[in-house]
């Protein structure tokens, strides 16, 4: 069941989830403290974009208890743009009384309001993921969920959209939960970063590193090599994939 409360803050309990015979949620807990930033880190199909879904209010065929903030919004990988529609209308889409000048002033707020009259197929992906953000901002969330949505852009653009949303976050001071595969975007992020896997949360780590952070410091790697390690991935391998996507 899931219920709205009067806080910023997220309470899972127990949270189950089957498709068929096959069991993607399993008993599941997270809280999710308001104004902290949660990265969630595990492999494919463990049920990461499952639960973001459930706490955007997408699944209700669940067991268990879920409360969330009454204001949600979502990010996802696409940024799923009407293309027949102008680029500040997609921003305020579906929000009673929302006008240009009110996507102006978010558009403005992620660095494209120039944009604001142009068609969807004219941007780039980083752009068109900016217009993504600003449609998610202009509803004042108190809980922003994020399903990897620099997954589809290359490494500078993705780099600039990290430094955003760090940026937004410290402005807005919502709680944002981050789906993503990348242990080094998560440990850049977050306050605190979860790994799933069985459906449940297998490890957390609290990140008390200062920000912004060096991806070079022994605190920052032994962190990373600590996660990989619970994903089953080796840290060598990871940091070579790392420098081969940097430079190509």
């Amino acid at each position: 069941m899931t219920a709205v409360n009067g806080t910023n803050s997220v309470e899972v309990r127990g949270l189950t989830r089957a498709f068929g015979d096959k069991t993607v949620l399993d008993g599941l807990d997270i809280t999710i403290r308001a104004g902290e930033f949660v990265a969630l880190l595990g492999q494919s199909g463990c049920g990461k974009s499952t639960l973001l879904r459930i706490l955007a209010g997408l699944d209700s065929e669940t067991e268990g208890e879920v409360e969330v903030p009454r204001r949600r919004s979502v990010a996802f990988q696409s940024p799923r743009l009407m293309p027949w529609l102008r680029v500040w209308h997609n921003v305020v889409l579906g929000l009673p009384g929302g006008d240009r000048a009110l996507a102006g002033r978010y558009l403005a707020e992620v660095g494209i309001e120039e944009y604001a009259g142009a068609w969807p197929r004219t941007l780039s992906g980083g752009q068109a993921q900016r217009v993504s953000l600003a449609r998610a901002l202009v509803h004042e969330p108190e809980l922003l969920l994020l399903d990897e949505p620099f997954g589809a852009l290359d490494a500078l653009t993705r780099g600039k959209a990290q430094r955003l949303v760090a940026d937004l976050w410290q402005r807005h001071g919502c709680s944002i939960l981050l789906v993503t595969h990348d242990v080094e975007e998560a440990l850049l992020l977050a306050d605190r970063v979860l790994v799933m896997d069985d459906g449940r949360i297998a490890y957390e780590a609290e990140v008390g590193l200062d920000r912004p952070r060096d991806l070079g410091s022994p605190d920052f790697v032994a962190l990373r090599g600590e996660l990989l390690r619970r994903l089953g991935v080796d840290d060598a391998s990871a940091l070579s994939h790392h420098r081969e996507e940097v430079t190509t």
